[in-house]
């Protein structure tokens, strides 16, 4: 297995990743639209994999009157770190 390979299979997982972080991100903002049951096990399975990045962004980033912009913010610093880590493993 070459280098090359290695890191190209790198870069395809952790970009899968972190659009499917993203994508999750949107869903729940979509979410927070409707006010589905927590219970719900997709409610519930989007809130555990995405709360570790908008819970502490959401007190860090000020609310725009009744908006809460951390999902922007969030998804906005998933690119950078996916446009970081794709040109720093290519060279």
């Amino acid at each position: 297995m070459s280098l090359d390979s290695v890191t190209n299979f790198a870069l395809s997982f952790t970009s899968v990743l972190l659009n499917i972080l993203t994508y999750a991100i949107i869903i729940r903002a979509l979410m927070s639209w409707f006010n589905p049951s927590p219970e719900n096990p997709i409610v519930r399975f989007v809130n555990e994999i995405t709360d570790p990045i908008l819970v502490p962004l959401s007190r860090l980033v000020p609310r725009i009157g009744m908006i809460d912009i951390s999902p922007i913010v969030a998804i906005v610093l998933l690119n950078a770190l996916q446009w970081m880590l794709e040109s720093s493993l290519r060279g």
